[in-house]
């Protein structure tokens, strides 16, 4: 019996180091050696993307969205793995996609991506499929073909969309930039990317959001507050739905305003409220388009004229895209007039001042109080008061 369980020991062991090598069990070198041999995978096809190499692309794996990237100029492009979860000659691995856009990104795009991989029967693995992990948003060339139109002052990027459109596009950016810049000033990197999807559904896959979120919402600006001078270009994200059944003047202002978030990110920060971030891109967007408040500011004159001026101003939930579209309105009508006020009774310079000095703050507590004293030398009791009496002068 002894003899026996000493065999079945040996057996058991056998089988461990054998099942090691094949499939990692246990963990230690085999896993480390798979893990070596997927990131070596991952370094040659990022490095066929930037050499628009299709055949070396295709002889890591799948060659889905190789086409759809062609025309995206890159100047950087790599892939860290981050975990791997295999089975036998099948894997799953996440991992973090770097890159940037030559001419706008100073530092890299991440986002987190999914990978299917399998083993072949020479041990070498391939890439199945390459999807935005869980939560992530999608990048523009996972939805198709991605087409690229140079501006002056821009570069739009865009699916589904004619050149003609693109460039359409790109000269409203164009005249956004200059605009901004006359603003806010020089601070910043005078260019915008713009991001058109075919829809309003495309728009919502690469915010990573349902599309009822952003029904009606003509564009968005994504970026992280804050980021600084180093970080990876902001990106206007059009939805075309709503975008296209806007006219002239109006495709402008929203490109200005959205160009506006882009020039002063780096100075929003948590302490920014919403009434200013936003009120301060409808300023500038509105800043010279020659519109009179009640013609910029609809829905907030008919509350006036009904005697409904408001207490306060707008708290950031006012500016949610699922609520009520009509306090939505108001919410960024008001906030427009508030920065208006600052504009003509401040001068423009204190109000970007002001801006500044509120994103500067250490946290959203006494920010807006602070810089109101600092920079306008107004209490904010005084101020509301102003800026209610303004609002009435402004859409009776």
């Amino acid at each position: 019996m002894a003899g026996r369980t000493r065999v079945s020991q040996a057996a058991v062991a056998a089988l461990c180091l054998l099942l090691a090598a094949l499939v990692g069990c246990g963990g230690g070198p085999a896993v480390d050696a798979a893990r070596a041999e997927v990131q070596s995978l991952l370094d040659r096809r990022a490095e066929a993307v930037l050499a628009r190499d299709a055949a070396a692309y295709a002889r890591t794996g799948t060659r889905d969205g190789f086409d759809h990237l062609r025309a995206v100029p890159l100047a950087d492009w790599s892939y860290r793995l981050t975990e791997m979860d295999r089975t036998g000659d099948r894997a799953t691995a996440a991992a973090d996609l770097s890159y940037r856009v030559a001419g706008h990104d100073r530092s890299p795009v991440v986002t987190a991506r999914t990978l299917s991989l399998s083993r072949d029967r020479d041990g070498h693995w391939s890439v199945e499929s390459d999807r935005p992990a869980e939560k992530s948003g999608q990048q523009l060339w996972d939805q198709g073909r991605a087409q690229a139109v140079r501006g002056e002052r821009s570069l739009v990027l865009g699916v589904g969309q004619s050149e003609r459109a693109l460039r359409d596009y790109a000269e409203l950016a164009d005249r956004a930039v200059p605009a901004v810049t006359d603003a806010w000033g020089t601070e910043w990197a005078r260019s915008v990317v713009v991001l058109v999807p075919e829809t309003l559904e495309g728009m919502a896959g690469l915010l990573g959001s349902p599309p009822s979120s952003y029904r009606g919402i003509a564009a968005v600006t994504t970026g992280a507050t804050g980021g600084g001078p180093r970080a990876p270009a902001d990106r206007v994200i059009v939805n075309p739905d709503a975008f296209g059944l806007l006219g002239d003047s109006g495709r402008q202002v929203v490109l200005t305003h959205e160009t506006a978030h882009v020039a002063t990110r780096a100075h929003t920060s948590a302490a920014t409220p919403l009434w200013l971030s936003e009120g301060y891109a409808d300023w500038v967007g509105y800043r010279g388009a020659g519109r009179d408040p009640a013609e910029a500011a609809p829905e907030l004159a008919l509350a006036v004229g009904r005697g409904e001026v408001p207490d306060a101003l707008p708290e950031d939930d006012d500016f949610g895209f699922t609520g009520d579209a009509d306090g939505l309105a108001r919410a960024y009508e008001s906030s427009w007039l508030a920065c208006r006020m600052i504009a003509d009774r401040w001068g423009e310079e204190r109000l970007g001042a002001f801006y500044r000095a509120v994103g500067a703050h250490e946290g959203r507590e006494g920010a807006v109080e602070d810089a109101m004293r600092g920079v306008l030398g107004i209490t904010p009791e005084e101020f509301t008061l102003q800026w209610r009496d303004f609002v009435r002068g402004a859409l009776r």
